[in-house]
């Protein structure tokens, strides 16, 4: 796994096998924040990484600059290990990270982020529901940006948030955004 930009750019981790992740592809997540730079400023925002997994996006988004990093995982050698990289990577004080249920946290939250990101399992049977919680429980503040990766068999275009998708092959990107009022 490596961090493909910003401040800590070509920095490499290896996840300790029998993680229940899957880390997006370096070409994936350099297309991603590609995107992303070009549609916000990283700089100074809130973020909240669902599904957190080994921490990779999150980690990509303090190395451009994000101010507060929310992460969300349920898997305890998964956290461990992104502890240890935050640690690692002096982010530490800048990253909360929540043991847990994407879905109890995402009815629960009272906050706002400018950057919501959500890489869940492939195979999640209930993945629709997760850009109708972010809008429905008001978790982006306006002019904030959910990205939800999924696979081709899943399309969002109707979803009247929806700005744009980008394909990867196997791995693609929805990017919805919230309106400023």
């Amino acid at each position: 796994m490596r961090i493909v930009g910003g401040e800590f750019s070509g920095r490499r981790f290896n996840p300790p096998s029998g993680i229940p992740a899957r880390p997006t592809t370096d070409v994936a997540k350099e297309g991603l924040f590609n995107t992303l730079e070009n549609m916000m400023d990283l700089e100074g925002i809130k973020t909240c990484d669902i599904f957190g997994g080994t921490g990779s996006i999150s980690y990509e988004l303090a190395s451009r600059g994000a101010a507060e990093l929310t992460l969300i995982e349920r898997d305890a050698v998964s956290i461990q290990f992104i502890k240890k990289t935050a640690q690692t990577l002096g982010i530490e004080d800048k990253m909360h990270i929540i043991k847990g249920d994407v879905f109890r946290f995402m009815k629960q939250s009272r906050d706002q982020y400018d950057f919501i990101f959500a890489g869940p399992p492939y195979a999640l049977q209930n993945i629709d529901d997760l850009p109708l919680l972010v809008f429905e429980k008001a978790m982006l503040k306006p002019n904030g940006v959910f990205v939800l990766e999924h696979t081709p068999r899943n399309d969002y275009q109707q979803h009247p948030h929806f700005q744009r998708m980008k394909n990867y092959g196997t791995t693609v990107f929805s990017f919805f955004v919230q309106p400023s009022v």
